[in-house]
């Protein structure tokens, strides 16, 4: 890269790219194939009980000698667990998500760890700032997985969080390519976090067929659903159908958390069920065709933003 980012200072790795902590996707392998790349890779605690976090976060000790992190989704039922691990195994980044960072943070902080938060708006953004969070990821509502309900796209989203705090910025939703990240960067991030592109990797824990699904995914392929519980965006299937018609029928918030039960991310994403299961992946997945090593994947990533950045010309 043609500069050194707050980002890459701050993690001490060597591209300001970081791999999502994505549920059933975000093991050690992939972890540790972004972080011997020269980005960050993280290991996923949301679809792990606290016994296999362990075993990721020591296997990926083995497998690396750079940085890497952890996502925690907040709201997680075992959080002390968690979080006992984690300081116990000196982890030396956390990126905290889907909860209140003030909970969490002062503990991390004290114990030397770099905690990052996961925002979806201004507002969050600058509730993480006061809490004391070393740098925040600005998510847009085209990313995979769980949305903000504020449904304000990356390209909106970074100018303004940017306008707002000094804080590092690491911009995501919609990045898959280096083009994607010199675009994120102009607008004022000091990186990015890739998620889909790394679903559709070697190393990722999710099953062949789910990532199949995503390479074969085309323009219009992923909507936003459940707004009445936790926003979502998912690929369309059979499940997703049903999902539509029970708001055809004029489903309650209840008869849509009783359809969803309990399981779906995992039945879908890690199990291979591309009938019943909840597939969660951005709108980005129409423009992967490719399934690679992670890896090569960082390294695409920093060659097409050097090339994006070689072809740009001046305004006369």
């Amino acid at each position: 890269m043609n500069r050194r980012t707050d980002i890459t200072a701050l993690f001490g790795i060597r591209y300001p790219i970081v791999q999502a902590g994505m549920v059933w996707t975000s093991g050690w392998r992939l972890a540790s194939a972004v972080s011997n790349a020269g980005g960050l890779g993280l290991i996923g605690a949301g679809s792990m009980h606290p016994d296999t976090f362990l075993t990721h976060i020591r296997k990926c000790k083995a497998a690396t000698d750079k940085p890497f992190g952890v996502n925690v989704p907040l709201l997680y039922p075992q959080m002390d667990d968690i979080m006992a691990m984690i300081l116990k195994e000196k982890v030396p980044i956390v990126f905290t998500s889907a909860g209140n960072p003030a909970s969490w943070t002062p503990t991390l902080k004290a114990a030397g760890i770099t905690v990052v938060h996961v925002v979806s708006s201004i507002k969050f953004a600058l509730k993480a700032e006061a809490t004391g969070v070393d740098a925040v990821v600005a998510e847009g509502f085209e990313a995979g997985g769980h949305n903000g309900r504020e449904e304000t796209t990356t390209f909106a989203l970074i100018p303004m969080v940017r306008k707002a705090t000094a804080l590092p910025l690491i911009a995501a939703g919609g990045i898959a390519t280096g083009a994607g990240m010199l675009a994120a960067m102009a607008l004022g991030a000091d990186g990015v976090q890739v998620g889909s592109r790394f679903v559709a990797s070697e190393e990722a824990a999710c099953h062949p067929r789910f990532k199949q699904a995503v390479l074969d995914a085309q323009e219009g392929s992923t909507l936003l659903t459940l707004k009445e519980l936790t926003p979502v965006r998912l690929l369309k299937n059979p499940f997703y159908a049903q999902l539509q018609q029970a708001y055809a029928a004029g489903a309650t918030p209840e008869t849509l958390q009783q359809l969803l039960g309990k399981g779906r991310a995992k039945k879908g994403m890690f199990e291979g069920d591309m009938e019943e299961g909840e597939l969660e992946i951005g709108q980005i997945a129409s423009l992967i065709d490719t399934l690679k090593p992670a890896g090569d994947i960082v390294r695409e990533l920093v060659d097409d933003y050097q090339r994006g950045l070689a072809a740009l010309r001046p305004i006369n």
